[in-house]
């Protein structure tokens, strides 16, 4: 029997806004209940109808800010507050960081029962717009509009916002919307085009567009009129991941990490971190807190194509890159023949499975470094409990695991939380990018 959805209290509410939830909304309490509100903020009065109710919370929108709080900005974007692509860009981008910052601290509290020692200054990027150069556009014709979307997801929804411009998009693709979807719209399959998959790099910039249909020959021109006229190499993928082939050329895709004299390649499906400029003043935070010396082994773990890799390999006396995934295990390989490095190897292993006979947990490490994806690092905790290297330092894309894995190696690993700190690696939206240095307790 389907449950039935709880009536929605008619009119609008006011509330006082108490704190900002992970997601970028703000949090009341009614009648002793939770109520997230979207388009609200901290020390805000203000006025909302209800849009959810749940049995733990309920959800609500701003109608009104009655009273604004002082760090309220004016949003960028004509979009915001439909397009799902951000949730923040109505606080101020220093305040967005207080926010972040706060948010690591009350995982580490909740959930790891730890506190760092001390806190690193958050790690801002100069440039906090057009940043993003990695992304998955959905595209939908919608008959109604007489036209192609060609964009994030609504807030909340299914559906495709029917964007303009994108202002957190690299401006090659995040200026071009408009006319992705006349590119689109003009197809014969432009109902079976599902997403673009947007790829940029500090050369070239690929679009992986997802036909479920195959063009005709004048769809193709049509695209290779685009790709001539933006300078972006067009990709089409029938079917899987194994099936995206290049229009024409292939698009060469790079970035830089000018303080180790490092270019590393990659392919359009290939995971990158999205904001270059902040990837290159991570990469050297990250280096600085390890601290590798000329004579240290270091193990770098889910290493991904090198990104952290091969600047180690530069100052340390020999570094091991493991990874999952072995096709960026094979890019790894070849960034460092291509840099002139041999002093780091590298090991395809699901470091969330068993690892009984991988001949790198059989050697011995001074130090490590962990870049593991939202799910985290639990699994492979027990082996670095077992190795011992003096020095760990953990890169995280999610507060709660990383929380959760701090907990672990202070409580049962014989390590402190020296330090933590928060990265803006993605300025306007909630996602939390943090960094923390555990010291083994002598």
């Amino acid at each position: 029997m389907a449950r039935r959805r709880k009536r929605l209290p008619e009119g609008e509410f006011d509330a006082i806004i108490e704190s900002l939830s992970a997601d970028g909304r703000g949090v009341a309490h009614l009648d002793g209940k939770a109520v997230f509100v979207h388009g609200a903020l901290p020390d805000e009065r203000v006025r909302f109808r209800y849009t959810r109710r749940q049995r733990r919370h309920d959800e609500g929108v701003v109608t009104e800010v009655i009273e604004a709080s002082p760090d309220r900005v004016e949003p960028r974007c004509a979009h915001f507050g439909v397009c799902g692509g951000c949730s923040l860009q109505h606080l101020a981008p220093a305040a967005q960081v207080v926010a972040k910052q706060q948010a690591l601290l009350d995982a580490f509290t909740r959930i790891g029962k730890v506190t760092p020692e001390r806190w690193l200054e958050p790690l801002r990027a100069e440039r906090s717009w057009g940043y993003r150069a990695k992304a998955r556009l959905g595209v939908k014709f919608v008959e109604k509009k007489g036209k192609v979307l060609v964009g994030f997801r609504e807030r909340g929804s299914s559906f495709v916002a029917d964007l303009t411009a994108c202002e957190v998009l690299d401006p090659r693709v995040g200026r071009r919307i408009e006319s992705l979807s006349t590119l689109i719209g003009g197809l014969s399959i432009r109902n079976r085009v599902a997403q673009v998959e947007v790829a940029l790099g500090e050369g070239d910039g690929a679009l992986i567009l997802r036909v479920l249909d195959e063009p005709r020959e004048s769809d193709l021109e049509r695209m290779r009129a685009f790709a001539a006229e933006s300078g972006l190499c067009l990709y089409l993928q029938p079917s899987g991941p194994d099936s995206i082939v290049p229009l024409d050329e292939p698009a060469r895709l790079y970035y830089e990490l000018p303080q180790w004299g490092l270019r590393l390649a990659f392919l359009p499906t290939d995971f990158t971190q999205v904001n270059a400029a902040m990837n290159r003043r991570m990469v050297a935070q990250a280096l600085a807190l390890l601290d590798p010396q000329p004579d240290e082994r270091v193990l770098d773990l889910f290493c991904g194509l090198g990104n952290f890799t091969l600047p180690l390999a530069r100052e340390a006396g020999s570094v091991v890159g493991v990874e999952g995934d072995r096709a960026l295990v094979s890019r790894a390989r070849e960034n460092a023949t291509a840099n002139g490095i041999d002093n780091a190897r590298f090991y395809t292993a699901n470091l969330y499975e068993p690892l009984e006979g991988e001949p790198w947990l059989r050697e011995s490490f001074d130090k490590v470094l962990l870049d593991p994806p939202r799910s985290g690092a639990l699994e492979i905790l027990p082996e670095l409990g077992r190795l011992r290297p003096r020095r760990i330092v953990y890169v995280s894309c999610y507060p709660g695991t990383l929380a959760r894995d701090a907990g672990e190696l202070v409580q049962r690993h014989g390590y402190r939380l020296a330090a933590a700190g928060v990265m803006d690696m993605f300025p306007h939206t909630g996602h939390v990018e943090s960094i923390a240095v555990f010291e083994r307790e002598k």
